[in-house]
């Protein structure tokens, strides 16, 4: 069983930075590595197609830099996905479209052994994280019980629920979720109007004792969170990045090709 590197680094108080990928394509992966500088890679698979070949191979490509992997899962079959994705090598898990405190504690359900002890309702199966072992020992019950669970804060109701949402045990990383918010409270693309409940979001979660992350797309914008004590970041979306790369050289070369 391979070391929970997220899960150590939460333990030990210190800051993590990831960036998110939209690709299967394993060598991204790799190529990521190769930097020496990500402690991990966030897989947004609620926003594009893959098989569970796909999660295998992704894990197999995060274990050569020991890095690790996390896996971002649709609302639904969110069970199914998180616990293949657990098995494929996936050391963390952030769920999406949560509203009640149950969905919440569901989550943190989904990640946890299916022992007295965790209350969790994953079992025993051999997949790729515990080969050869099948399953049955207490390193495979560790490694259950250390997967990190990171969730998004992102409906007005689990904002009007968060005090109780952050005293569920299990829960490690808050993640907030401007957009969705924006969508299930009516204030559509209102951003300078829910900015203040970010903020309330992320002092409500230091406070709780479970870290905030931030998603940015540079370390321009990072200041703002590292001034209220966010130390957690996922930085750039390989999609954004190309395609951000590919429309500054389009307008340029278009722009210098004029009245040939």
């Amino acid at each position: 069983m391979r070391e929970n590197r997220l899960r150590n680094i939460l333990n030990d108080g210190k800051p993590s930075i990831a960036t998110h990928i939209h690709t299967v394509w394993p060598s991204i992966v790799e190529v990521i590595g190769h930097t020496g500088l990500y402690d991990y890679v966030e897989f947004v698979g609620e926003y594009g197609p893959y098989d569970l070949h796909d999660l295998d191979n992704l894990g197999r490509a995060a274990d050569l830099y020991n890095m690790g992997m996390m896996i971002k899962v649709d609302q639904e079959p969110r069970g199914f996905l998180a616990q293949r994705a657990i098995g494929s090598g996936f050391q963390s898990v952030l769920f999406a479209d949560c509203r009640t405190p149950d969905d919440f504690r569901e989550c943190v359900k989904i990640c946890r052994p299916d022992t007295p002890g965790s209350g969790g309702s994953y079992g025993v199966a051999t997949r790729r994280f515990s080969y050869m072992g099948y399953g049955g020992g207490q390193d495979y019950i560790d490694a259950l019980n250390e997967i990190v669970v990171a969730v998004m804060i992102e409906k007005g109701t689990a904002v009007d629920q968060l005090d109780e949402i952050l005293e569920i045990e299990g829960i490690d990383i808050i993640q907030w979720g401007p957009s969705d918010y924006s969508v299930s409270t009516g204030k559509i693309g209102q951003w300078t109007a829910i900015k203040p409940v970010e903020k309330m979001v992320i002092e409500k979660s230091l406070a709780a004792g479970i870290q905030p992350r931030a998603e940015l797309n540079s370390i321009d914008d990072a200041k703002y969170y590292l001034d209220l004590g966010v130390k957690h970041f996922c930085v750039g979306t390989d999609v954004s990045i190309l395609h951000q790369y590919w429309k500054t050289q389009g307008e340029g070369f278009q722009k210098a090709l004029e009245g040939m």
